[in-house]
């Protein structure tokens, strides 16, 4: 059972526009350290997609784009930049469906997505935005420094801005995990009423990622932000097994 009395969610401000080569751990220390706040055991530090693929280099400039006769063709029925498809499809390791202004993709990461995670906010004019190759690989390593440097275990969670399918509206989900185990199982548990749970295995990782863009928001300049309080299953961790399976998947 879940033992948490509070959670405290603090955005981490004051990180600077990210350079690919920059170290993510040593700017998160710097800028929570600016203001007045220390990492302590146990934290989950939520980091955007976003910063990780500046750092990371994985970025595009559309001048450097050759669109493909593929790329024109669907960028006609699709009303969108043909240079901007050639990057999804490059991106996507399966399209699942396309509507005007919007590719559904499957990435090369598992993701089912909007434009396969490529996106073009909070980053300079005639840039995209990638996801990170390995979010998981990019949360072990922030883990890892942010152990090296401030002498703290805590866990990492990757997050980017998903729609959902029958909903409204969108969530931040973990795209990368370190240091957690992303599920929470309840199966074979009782209830109050002695009805033994079946299936029920709650998604953490994303309630975490959730939870957090509520202080850090979309254009407020918080890609960090720290969850303190909740008490997580430690371990390895992966985003990937927020996946579903081929063969567990009704819509595919």
């Amino acid at each position: 059972m879940v033992d948490v009395s509070s959670i405290v969610i603090t955005g981490i401000r004051g990180i600077p526009e990210v350079k690919e080569g920059d170290n993510v751990a040593a700017l998160i220390l710097e800028a929570a350290s600016n203001q007045g706040f220390t990492l302590a055991n146990g934290d989950i530090v939520v980091v955007t997609s976003k910063i990780i693929s500046k750092a990371e280099g994985r970025m595009v400039n559309l001048n450097d784009v050759e669109p493909s006769p593929i790329a024109l063709r669907f960028s006609k029925s699709l009303n969108m930049d043909p240079k901007k498809v050639e990057v999804i499809l490059s991106e996507a390791r399966r399209v699942v469906r396309m509507v005007k202004g919007l590719v559904i993709a499957e990435t090369r990461q598992g993701f089912v997505c909007a434009n396969g995670g490529v996106d073009q906010s909070n980053v300079k004019p005639g840039l995209l935005a990638l996801l990170p190759k390995n979010p998981d690989r990019s949360a072990r390593r922030i883990v890892r420094d942010l152990k090296r440097k401030a002498g703290v275990d805590v866990a990492v969670v990757v997050t980017d801005t998903f729609g959902r399918p029958w909903r409204e509206g969108h969530t931040n989900v973990a795209v990368g995990v370190a240091g957690l185990i992303p599920l929470r199982s309840y199966v074979g548990l009782k209830d109050d009423f002695g009805f033994e749970l079946k299936v029920t295995n709650i998604a953490v990782a994303d309630e975490i990622a959730s939870a957090a863009e509520l202080v850090m928001g979309k254009l407020e300049r918080v890609p960090v932000a720290v969850v303190r309080g909740y008490r997580y299953e430690a371990g390895r961790g992966s985003a990937r097994r927020l996946v579903r399976k081929v063969s567990r998947d009704l819509f595919r």
